[in-house]
């Protein structure tokens, strides 16, 4: 897709390659189904700004349900039900050059009035996917006049200004998912949130809590991606909208902290999502180079786990949540330090409800669940200033599962977010020394982790004439965790170890 920028006032919108193919293609579709179709939302929006995208909204005066299911036969694509109140399907497309969406909605009245009821001003403008003259081929370029753009709204205005700015004062009673919305355009376009807007959305924040649960989660993520996640989160939280979401994070502000610690509980929660940015690489101040990182790495934490939420982005919400249960864990020693018992385990357990409550899938769910129980292992697998044994990191690995290599970044940013501008860069530098050589470690030898099998059960019940049990469990454990410390290497060595274990007993 290839633009001028709309602060150059531009006369053409001209949009090229497989995006005008596929556009010539849905225009020649939906030329012989109805009357009249007209491309709107954050496409023309993109389409301005020279953003490249791969969704194309489209609504029609027409059964926008029943042309998406005969638009999904016709180009090979999936039909996906939206949202059936207000007649808004989905084709899914897997092209050449990647995953399509069009959407298609139902005309509500004529364009202006269907403009009318969309959230902002940017979003409130459309383009006629029909126009005299039109040639019906597919195409490597479809070009418009910037006089075809219809803007009731003043949206472009708005993009020129780049300000987030509400159509109508009842927009967020329409739809409450629009609150978040808005901060999360602000996040992906660098724009302002209009004053008046602003002041809207802290009128009606504690709408969301009646939004879909998964359009929520979906639009946190959002912004949760955007390398400044956490000053966005703070935005979120001056707006109203954060403890409305989270309402489990509200004893967390001001709560304070032991005097190691720079920022109260939440203030700290905040700042470690910004820290997980410098960690996984997204800002990189000086001591980010410190930092153990590598392709593998980088592949990882880009790797989606579900729903299309990354591992990158379900570590920053890890970071907003692994403190959450401190209020409740909160004592107060005879020398006056404050400690938090059990907070790691209790907040995993809380976090856990909290994202089923936003819908997330049970595997997300598990891994940010598992890397808040155990976020201070990787400090105390270290045991102080050495490096862990072999021994301590199987046991870790074991423990965290598939969350393991998270727990380790998560443990870093922690450890950033904790000290804050008094950070003591020696010891944060033994920190990421000590994640380095885990790291390597689980890399280089999987067999520290996962050691190959040696004996199983039945060979352990035959061997020493052991009843099936718990026992023999606990025996195969005790057998992989002294071969991942290198104690024993061989079958017979593996079996004499267990022997020697149940004469000790």
């Amino acid at each position: 897709m290839s633009m001028c920028g709309v602060k150059d006032r531009p006369t053409r919108i001209t949009i090229e390659g497989g995006t005008a193919f596929l556009l010539a293609r849905v225009r020649d579709f939906l030329a012989s189904q109805v009357s009249h179709a007209y491309l709107v939302g954050g496409f023309v929006r993109d389409a301005l700004l020279g953003r490249a995208t791969t969704d194309i909204d489209v609504s029609v005066a027409g059964e926008a349900q029943l042309l998406a299911r005969s638009l999904a036969d016709a180009l090979g694509g999936k039909y996906v039900l939206l949202d059936q109140v207000h007649q808004v399907a989905r084709v899914v497309l897997f092209l050449e050059d990647g995953r399509w969406f069009v959407d298609l909605s139902a005309l509500r009245g004529d364009i202006e009035a269907d403009l009318g009821d969309r959230d902002f001003t940017i979003d409130a403008m459309a383009l006629p996917l029909f126009r005299p003259g039109d040639d019906s081929r597919p195409s490597s370029q479809v070009e418009w006049s910037t006089e075809h753009i219809i803007d009731p709204h003043g949206g472009l205005a708005d993009l020129r200004k780049r300000r987030i700015r509400v159509v109508r004062q009842r927009a967020f009673e329409h739809d409450p998912v629009r609150l978040l919305r808005a901060v999360r355009l602000a996040s992906q376009l660098g724009f302002a949130i209009e004053m008046q807007t602003r002041r809207l959305i802290q009128d009606k924040a504690g709408l969301i809590k009646s939004g879909a649960p998964e359009r929520v989660r979906d639009e946190l993520c959002l912004i949760l991606g955007h390398p400044e996640a956490a000053q966005y989160l703070h935005q979120l939280h001056r707006l109203g909208l954060l403890l409305n979401i989270i309402p489990e994070l509200a004893p967390t502000v001001g709560s304070k902290q032991p005097k190691e610690h720079f920022w109260n509980v939440f203030e700290h929660s905040l700042e470690t999502v910004a820290a997980v940015g410098v960690v996984l690489q997204e800002r990189r101040p000086d001591f980010a180079c410190i930092v153990p990182w590598s392709e593998t790495l980088a592949e990882h934490f880009d790797r989606e786990v579900s729903s299309g939420h990354s591992r990158r982005v379900l570590l920053k919400l890890a970071a907003l949540l692994h403190d959450i249960a401190k209020p409740h864990t909160r004592s107060l020693e005879e020398s006056g330090r404050i400690r938090f018992f059990g907070h790691a385990r209790e907040g995993a357990s809380q976090s856990a409800l909290i994202m089923d409550r936003l819908r997330f899938s049970n595997r997300e769910i598990r891994l940010v669940e598992t890397a808040i129980r155990y976020h201070l292992r990787p400090v105390q697998m270290a045991g102080g200033e050495g490096l862990p044994t072999r021994r301590a990191m199987y046991r870790y690995f074991r423990d965290a599962g598939e969350a393991a290599i998270d727990t380790l970044f998560l443990s870093l940013a922690d450890h950033l977010a904790a000290r804050g501008p008094t950070l003591d860069l020696a010891s944060w530098q033994q920190h990421a020394e000590q994640v380095g050589y885990v790291l390597e470690q689980h890399f280089k030898e999987k067999s520290l982790t996962r050691p190959p099998k040696l004996v199983d059960g039945h060979d352990l019940m035959q061997s020493l004439g052991l009843e099936p049990g718990p026992s023999v469990g606990r025996l195969l454990e005790m057998v992989r965790e002294a071969q991942a410390a290198g104690e024993v290497a061989t079958r017979e060595e593996a079996l004499a170890l267990a022997r020697r274990y149940l004469e000790a007993k």
